[in-house]
């Protein structure tokens, strides 16, 4: 059942707060990235640098490479959750405890957060002291100084995401089905994150940060047999939550 027209009305804020949301989390990341650069451009003994720099070591080599790991690895567990989240959704898990409204707003805010913090993790590359990465290397597959191949599969996983978190907004004039067809993509997005993750990331050698990523792995890997168990056994109405239009 499509919901009422008051209902619609209250949908729609929802939306509009927390994508709204998600964009001032990002303009803000950004005006941190610039003001953190601005701060390691000027000289050491600013006072303000120097007041910084003992409380936050901006002018260090390693604040960056910090950063940067730390906003990586935010992003692949947001885009694990946003992962995670669409396929209960699309398989109504949460339907008994969660209106359905509710949990496709979260689904795309997790989406939108992501890519927040994905643009933390590569802005900050470009500024990194140890090892900067040009515009091209951030924006062009498999060019990277460090890593290509792991990185260029990094790269080609965001544009995905990006790509799925778009159609959120593309629905009605592209249409449900090709809505559906393309946010299948968030498979290959979350595998490509995965895998740029753990051969790229300077912390995978890790026994904590290998089980994350063998945790989240299988956790997408059981919700997604159970959604195509529910497919195959035709149990859930084309994929389509009540009183919303999302299905992954």
């Amino acid at each position: 059942m499509l919901p009422s027209n008051t209902h619609d009305q209250g949908w729609v804020s929802v939306r509009f707060l927390l994508g709204l949301m998600a964009v001032l989390l990002v303009m803000t990341t950004f005006a941190l990235i610039a003001l953190v650069s601005l701060i390691m451009g000027l000289p050491i003994t600013t006072p303000v640098n120097r007041a910084l720099d003992a409380l936050f070591a901006v002018n260090s080599v390693q604040t960056s490479w910090h950063i940067t790991r730390a906003a990586g690895l935010t992003a692949y567990m947001l885009l694990w959750l946003s992962t995670a989240w669409g396929l209960a959704v699309s398989s109504k898990i949460f339907e008994p405890v969660l209106q359905g409204t509710f949990t496709y707003d979260f689904h795309e805010f997790l989406s939108l957060l992501s890519i927040g913090f994905v643009v933390l993790h590569v802005v900050v590359l470009l500024v990194d002291q140890y090892l900067p990465f040009s515009v091209a290397a951030i924006l062009v597959p498999f060019i990277a100084p460090y890593r290509p191949l792991w990185v260029g599969i990094g790269v080609i996983g965001f544009y995905l995401a990006l790509l799925v978190t778009v159609t959120f907004y593309l629905r009605a004039r592209i249409g449900m089905k090709a809505f559906r067809v393309l946010h299948l993509a968030s498979f290959v997005s979350f595998v490509f994150a995965a895998v740029h993750g753990l051969m790229a990331g300077t912390d995978s050698p890790l026994a904590a940060t290998q089980l994350m990523y063998a945790g989240t792995t299988l956790v997408i890997v059981f919700l997604t047999a159970y959604w195509i168990m529910l497919l195959f056994l035709n149990k859930r109405p084309h994929g389509l939550v009540r009183g919303t239009q999302h299905t992954l």
